[in-house]
């Protein structure tokens, strides 16, 4: 069966660093794009970043743009959300989706979704 596991989530001080990975199983990241979402508590979920593999395409939401990097490991089956320069702001939880195209995924239209991992930055 397809799972994808989210991992990485942690606590962090604002301007700290953590490494978010979503390992696919059952999946072939050249077949889907993966992207990662948020939702902090009060909010609404929200699409942070999301990569097509087969690509090469990225996208970050504004708010993340220069300080989150996405990037896959295909033979590891697995895609990463490297954040830097944390903020209180982004503390949520993460979750990581996967659908047959990206602009399926960016309508927020995941076929595939792993459980959120938190992440918690303290000012």
């Amino acid at each position: 069966d397809v799972q994808l596991q989210a991992s990485g989530g942690g606590l962090a001080q604002a301007g700290g660093s953590l490494r978010l990975s979503c390992a696919a199983s059952q999946l072939h990241l050249d077949d889907y794009a993966i992207g990662w979402f948020r939702q902090a508590p009060g909010k609404e979920r929200e699409g942070v970043s999301c990569i097509d593999s087969s690509s090469g395409s990225k996208y970050y939401a504004d708010s993340v743009k220069g300080r989150f990097t996405i990037s896959s490991d295909n033979a590891k089956n697995t895609v990463y959300l490297q954040m830097n320069s944390l903020k209180p702001e982004d503390t949520a939880v993460y979750y990581c989706a996967a659908a047959t195209t990206p602009l399926k995924l960016r309508s927020g239209l995941g076929d595939y979704w792993g459980l959120g991992t938190q992440v918690t930055v303290s000012s």
